[in-house]
């Protein structure tokens, strides 16, 4: 009788260990199974991570429940404290599986279709058509801007079933978390809408990498809009481009499309790709500097120049072949 009621006892405590999640949880944790991995590999990776408190209890109940050859390879997530019973479900049926994707800062809309199919996430051809279909543009109050500039760049996870309209829709609603704070302090702010704000961000994101530059980036183009300049950013050109083969000619500078920022005085019409948050807070917040031209230096940074006649010395300088190449600043190169 006694071991009976201890047999019993040990076995109330296994279901109440495996229908409970143990104490401590990280707010977030993820593994990996890959191939190769046995179950009592994963096992060890979920007690790592703080995911189960009983690794030989886990394993018995795997093989209980004849799962243990079943588990399917792939990340997951656990955002929240998860009971081990839910855990070995989720990873015998691959249900909860992600895929991680990084969506780097700069990408435009189509780069980003191109990078989600690449990694066998979306469609592309759906991922663009849910990005332009009106009922989404309208969800996000975007029906007359589209939807450039507005995804997010960050670390998502998604299951290979998510549909790409909720793709979308997640990295809008990311966009609208991180960005949205700043551009509701900002509205109006230096006589820029929010939509403007974005815009001249996207280009600042295009002009550079480097995060010490992009203030300095952001005042020539504040100043060149103070007095009335063609912004003259070779981005935006190529971005109006129907068929840009690599080669920004003089040819090109001269296309009649709305984001010749050479022909087309201002800001262009909106966004050429999707900035990240350094370049809003920097279209918003240009260093106090007289700037109106800068060069590339060939090395990744630029050389800034507040007169046409220290500009065309520094291109000289840094440009002494002069034939024009994408992303190589230099403003008023052919005067």
């Amino acid at each position: 009788m006694i071991a009976a009621s201890a047999v019993l006892a040990v076995i109330f405590i296994a279901v109440y260990i495996f229908n409970n999640h143990p104490g401590g949880n990280p707010p977030v944790a993820e593994i990996r199974v890959e191939q190769g991995d046995s179950l009592a590999v994963v096992a060890r990776k979920l007690r790592a991570e703080k995911l189960i408190a009983n690794e030989r209890l886990f394993l018995l109940w795997a093989r209980l429940k004849r799962v243990e050859t079943k588990i399917h390879l792939g990340l997951y997530r656990f955002e929240a404290p998860v009971p081990a019973r839910e855990i070995l479900e989720r990873l015998a049926t691959g249900k909860g599986m992600f895929h991680k994707i990084t969506i780097p800062e700069g990408l435009t809309v189509k780069e980003i279709a191109m990078l989600l199919e690449r990694m066998q996430i979306a469609d592309r051809e759906k991922f663009l058509a849910e990005a332009s279909a009106p009922e989404v543009l309208a969800a996000l109050k975007l029906p007359n801007r589209g939807i450039e500039g507005y995804l997010f760049p960050s670390t998502y996870y998604f299951t290979p079933s998510t549909p790409e309209k909720n793709i979308v829709l997640t990295m809008a609603e990311q966009f609208r978390k991180v960005s949205g704070p700043v551009l509701e302090r900002a509205n109006g702010a230096r006589g820029l809408t929010p939509h403007e704000l974005i815009t001249l961000a996207s280009i600042i994101e295009k002009e550079t990498g480097l995060e010490s530059e992009r203030s300095l980036i952001s005042a020539v183009f504040h100043n060149r809009l103070k007095l009335n300049m063609p912004l003259q950013s070779d981005p935006t050109v190529i971005y109006g481009l129907k068929d840009f083969q690599g080669n920004l000619t003089r040819q090109s500078l001269q296309d009649p499309n709305p984001y010749n920022t050479y022909r087309v005085p201002g800001l262009p019409p909106g966004p050429i790709c999707n900035p990240g948050l350094s370049s809003i807070k920097a279209a918003l917040e240009p260093a106090d500097v007289p700037y109106l031209y800068f060069v590339s230096k060939n090395d990744g940074s630029h050389h800034f120049s507040e007169s046409l006649e220290a500009h065309n010395q520094a291109v000289k300088t840094f440009q002494p072949v002069a034939p024009p190449t994408p992303r190589k600043k230099t403003f008023a190169r052919w005067r």
